[in-house]
């Protein structure tokens, strides 16, 4: 190992490389096809759970009302629900139902079974590298989500 470096990561090429992936990777998906935005809020609620109002406006960044709609409409539909906030009885908290949870796991499986055959395209060296990537690219969502 004597004489081997780690290339320094240029922070502006994976931005470029991230952009052109998410590009891919949110057209995937040939069900649901719901908004980008009302997808983000399923999504953000079945990573973490029950949330009020306000996070979702800070998380999804779009303003207090748009989210009031867009929960407005998802609870129309039966993927959310609002329930009394039991630490604070004047707040409700926003909850993904079973079958908004079902419309997070059916997009996911789907968008697996169409990256899986592009993923074989790659060479080994390749996936093992992706491979490698997983815990770092975990660790940036983790530390840029947090407060």
């Amino acid at each position: 190992m004597t004489g081997e470096r780690t290339p320094e990561l240029d922070v502006g090429e994976m931005v470029a490389a991230v952009e052109e992936f998410n590009g891919f990777f949110i057209r995937l998906p040939s069900i649901q096809r719901l908004s980008f935005t009302t997808l983000s809020v399923l999504h953000t609620l079945a990573r973490r759970g029950p949330v009020r109002l306000g996070e979702l406006t800070a998380t999804e960044q779009v303003t207090q009302s748009a989210v009031t709609q867009m929960v407005t409409r998802l609870e129309r539909d039966g993927l959310v629900e609002r329930r009394p906030d039991p630490t604070d009885g004047r707040a409700v908290l926003v909850h993904i139902t079973a079958a908004g949870a079902e419309v997070v796991a059916a997009r996911r499986a789907d968008r697996t079974a169409r990256l899986a055959p592009v993923l074989e395209r790659l060479s080994a060296e390749e996936r093992s590298a992706i491979a490698a990537a997983l815990p770092a690219l975990r660790r940036i969502a983790e530390l840029g989500g947090a407060p």
